[in-house]
C-alpha cells in the first residue's frame, strides 16, 4: 500500500498546474498537450466517417460563420491576456452533422461538432453563438485533459484501496470497492463535469461577446432548452449538467462581466 500511496505523491508532484482563461480556477494536468491532441483529432476523424455531414447549405454556412467570429474572438482574448501560446496547436474545424441528436461538441485542439438536432433550438445564429461560445471553452479550458486526469486518480484511488484490503474477507473487498466506485464518482467525478459545464457558460458568455452578439440570450436559450427537456433530466447530484433552472440563473448572474465585453465590441 505504501509503494502505491508513494506513487500517487509522485504523479501529483509532477503533474502541471494549470490556470483556466477567464475564470482563473487552478486545475490538475496530467496529460501531455501532444498525446490529447493526438487522440482528439483521430476521434474527430471517425466521427466524420461514421455520421453524415449536412447537405443543409444555410445551417452548414450558420455554424461556420458563428465558428470563425467566436474562434476570432477567442484568439482576440487569448493574445490580450498573453495566452495565444496555448493555441498555437489547435486546427479549426466547424462541420453540422446529420443527426436528431440535440448536442454539440467541441474537442480538444478546436474541433466541433453541430448536430442538426439542436438548430432548431438555436433558431439564429446568436442561438448558435451561445452553444458555439459553451463547447469552445470546454476545449479552451483544456477540460478533456482535466476528466482525463481526474479519471487517473480515480483508477490509482482503487488500486489503492486494493491494496489496503487484501487480507480482509473477499465480500468485504467487494462492499468497499462498490462503494468506493459509487461515492467517488458521485462526490467526485460528478461534481467536477458540473463544475467544467457552469465554467464552459461563464466563459462562453465572453466569447459570444466580444465576438458580437448579445450574451443575454443565453438564459433565453436554455429556457427554450429547459420546455424541449422537460422531465427527461436526471436529478442534479447525479447527473453531468446543471439543472436547467440553476444554469439559468447563473448565467443571470455573470451577466453583468459578459455585457462588459459586449460593450467593447
Amino acid at each position: 500500500m505504501i509503494r502505491n500511496i508513494s506513487f500517487l505523491l509522485l504523479l501529483f508532484s509532477l503533474s502541471r498546474c494549470s490556470t483556466v482563461p477567464v475564470t482563473g480556477r487552478k486545475q490538475l494536468d496530467f496529460i501531455p498537450n501532444s498525446e490529447l491532441l493526438s487522440l482528439s483529432f483521430d476521434s474527430y476523424k471517425q466521427v466524420l466517417k461514421d455520421n453524415k455531414v449536412s447537405t443543409n447549405q444555410q445551417q452548414s454556412a450558420m455554424v461556420k460563420n458563428v465558428g470563425l467570429k467566436i474562434k476570432d474572438a477567442v484568439e482576440r482574448y487569448m493574445k490580450q491576456n498573453n495566452l495565444e501560446a496555448e493555441l498555437k496547436s489547435f486546427s479549426w474545424e466547424f462541420n453540422l452533422l446529420e443527426s436528431e441528436n440535440v448536442n454539440a461538441f467541441c474537442m480538444p485542439g478546436g474541433k466541433v461538432a453541430f448536430y442538426t438536432g439542436i438548430m432548431p433550438i438555436c433558431q439564429d445564429e446568436t442561438g448558435v453563438a451561445v452553444v458555439m461560445g459553451h463547447e469552445v471553452a470546454h476545449a479552451i479550458a483544456n477540460h478533456g485533459g482535466e476528466r482525463m486526469s481526474q479519471g487517473l486518480i480515480q483508477q490509482f484511488g482503487g488500486v489503492a484501496i486494493s491494496v489496503a484490503l487484501q487480507e480482509k474477507p473477499k465480500e468485504t473487498q467487494q462492499l468497499a470497492m462498490a462503494a468506493y466506485g459509487a461515492g467517488s464518482t458521485v462526490f467526485g467525478i460528478l461534481p467536477y463535469s458540473r463544475l467544467h459545464e457552469s465554467e464552459a457558460d461563464k466563459m462562453g458568455l465572453v466569447f459570444m461577446a466580444m465576438a458580437g452578439f448579445n450574451p443575454q440570450e443565453a438564459p433565453v436559450f436554455w429556457v427554450r432548452m429547459s420546455e424541449m427537456s422537460k422531465g427527461k433530466n436526471p436529478p442534479e447530484f447525479l447527473s453531468t449538467h446543471p439543472s436547467n433552472e440553476k444554469r439559468i440563473q447563473d448565467l443571470k448572474n455573470y451577466m453583468p462581466k459578459a455585457l462588459k465585453y459586449y460593450n467593447k465590441k
